[in-house]
């Protein structure tokens, strides 16, 4: 490979080098740039050496971390039933469980979304074996579903009627079109946020000057809001009482202020 070829080769490495955006903690006002070193292999030849200038921030960094969150509409709900049943023996037990459950999946059926999720059973012993605490067999399970806001009362009113179930919570899930309007919404405001701030800072530092450099979007999305057993206790409930599904949008910003 000729000496041209290798040079013409390390310029264009150098001048896409050139063209990235490498940010410099310095001190403000310094405007001094980096001069950063870079070796540039070529094919199989030597390596040469080239020393590329970087465009920097010539003013003061500043990192910024930005996090916005809202309720989102729910147009869903996610239960859990805790089903038992309690006999003298295992089997016993068992075939109990077995009875609330078939009961459970017909009435449960007409008012759930979708398919139920229902682990294995397990069962364990408790009692002292006494007359006044005798030694029993316990066999438990849980029901887990989808349920509409139409049907959100039904299905709390059922899990209060049926034999051997108490009701562990229900989820509010958010709807996919409400969900990304929002995230829309929060990213707008979360870079209004940061700006905002870099303004302020740039003022108390006397720069007049704000240029965004870097976004950097991170873990967010939706978190859904799941009822205190505890709060289960008026006769009736409505689907606009229940907690809303929370949004979140986390953003990480560098400005350069000058």
């Amino acid at each position: 490979m000729t000496a041209s070829i290798i040079a013409s080769m390390t310029a264009l490495v150098t001048a896409a080098l050139t063209r990235r955006i490498v940010c410099s903690r310095q001190r403000r006002r310094s405007g001094s740039a980096i001069l950063i070193p870079v070796v540039v292999g070529v094919g199989l030849g030597a390596a040469t050496p080239a020393l590329a200038s970087a465009q920097v921030c010539k003013g003061t960094l500043l990192e910024l971390q930005v996090q916005e969150s809202a309720s989102t509409a729910s147009d869903r709900f996610l239960f859990s039933l805790g089903l038992q049943a309690e006999a003298s023996s295992k089997a016993a037990a068992m075939a109990l469980l077995n009875q609330r459950l078939d009961r459970a999946r017909q009435d449960l059926k007409p008012l759930v979304l979708g398919a139920l999720n229902i682990p294995a059973p397990r069962s364990y012993s408790f009692g002292g074996g006494s007359a006044s605490s005798p030694k029993l067999e316990r066999a438990s399970t849980n029901v887990r579903g989808e349920v509409s806001r139409g049907n959100y009362d039904a299905l709390i009113q059922l899990a209060g009627r049926l034999p051997g179930v108490r009701l562990q919570g229900m989820t509010s899930l958010a709807s996919s079109r409400g969900g990304v309007a929002l995230e829309d919404q929060l990213l707008k405001q979360a870079l209004k946020e940061g700006r905002r701030r870099a303004n302020i800072t740039a003022s108390a530092l006397g720069l007049g000057r704000v240029d965004l450099l870097r976004i950097n979007q991170r873990a967010g999305g939706v978190r859904p809001v799941a009822y205190a057993e505890a709060r289960m206790s008026k006769p009736a409930f409505r689907p606009d009482e229940a907690p809303k599904p929370m949004r979140s949008l986390t953003l990480g910003l560098d400005y350069c202020l000058r």
